[in-house]
């Protein structure tokens, strides 16, 4: 188990490392922000002054080393847009993006593992069909046409919910469902594969032999049985939930880092967009390995053991 758990450690650690170091080369090939920061009427001379008080004058290579060296000592720079540390700015948006990534999160389970039980248990029926149908549009529509279509809809339409901004609870509906959508389809795909794969087995059918009812089966045995690719799913979805958040906040305004993220790009605030990805990452990566760790709670079958 902690030799397990060590490598699962190192393997995080040089994915986060490779993620942050195209990010940074990335950022940087797309253009001086010095430029961005100046009046239009600046001189050469104040244009190259800025860019040496930012370091943006030094090789590129110095620039990463300097950023690395900042990582280490727990420094992530500070903003050159806002002239704030970039992790508190980051950390003041990060509350609006969990509530949205949990209430899409609640979303997508609360929806699909029960639609997915039931297309697997009442296939050839028309609720089975019905159900596909819901679950093959909300696979195929795009996050940011399922997000303007809701607020034509409720928010335009018939004015039930506001269209953007993070006032209260009524306003966290529609972006939880656009963005919830996805992983939902996803989820009832998942469950409907793998508990169809458990009720073909012997055990399924020694219990029906026995006379216990297939709702009894399924609840006391296969949705045990059946959770393990779910788990796998779940700690994949988390991840991609915070990433699908970029498009979603900017639909609806809501002030999360996803809205950051794409302010930061356009600005060209390098040191915020990478404490954004650095965040995404280790959320990827940690839910990743948590999985692991469930399995072994959920199927004792499995050790962790290499």
């Amino acid at each position: 188990m902690l030799n397990y758990a060590v490598q699962r450690l190192l393997q995080a650690v040089v994915a986060i490392f490779g993620v942050l170091t195209i990010v940074f080369v990335v950022m940087h090939l797309s253009g001086d922000p010095t430029l961005l920061l100046v009046p239009q009427d600046a001189s050469a001379e104040m244009i190259a002054q800025l860019r040496h008080q930012l370091g943006f004058d030094q090789p590129i290579w110095v620039q990463y080393l300097e950023y690395l060296k900042g990582l280490l000592q727990l420094d992530f720079g500070s903003s050159v847009v806002q002239r704030a540390p970039a992790l508190d700015i980051v950390l003041s948006r990060v509350p609006y993006t969990v509530m949205l990534a949990a209430g899409a999160l609640v979303v997508a389970i609360g929806m699909g593992i029960p639609a997915g039980v039931i297309m697997a248990t009442r296939r050839g029926s028309a609720i089975e069909r019905l159900l596909t149908g819901i679950v093959v549009t909300g696979q195929s529509v795009p996050t940011f046409l399922s997000g303007i279509v809701l607020i034509f809809v409720f928010g335009v339409t018939l004015r039930w919910l506001p269209t953007s901004g993070s006032g209260d609870f009524a306003s966290l509906i529609m972006p939880s469902i656009a963005l919830g959508a996805i992983s939902m389809s996803t989820f009832a795909r998942m469950t409907r594969i793998s508990v169809i794969d458990e009720l073909g087995k012997d055990y399924v059918r020694a219990g029906r032999a026995r006379g216990l009812s297939l709702g009894s089966v399924v609840v006391r045995h296969v949705l045990r049985n059946a959770a393990i690719p779910v788990i796998t799913i779940a700690a994949l979805e988390i991840g991609n939930l915070l990433a699908g958040a970029v498009i979603i906040e900017t639909v609806f305004a809501w002030p999360g880092i996803g809205q950051l993220a794409i302010q930061s790009i356009q600005s060209r605030d390098f040191l915020v967009v990478q404490v954004i990805v650095l965040l995404i990452s280790f959320v990827y990566v940690l839910t990743s390995v948590l999985a692991d760790f469930v399995y072994a709670l959920v199927d004792p079958r499995i050790r962790l053991i290499r």
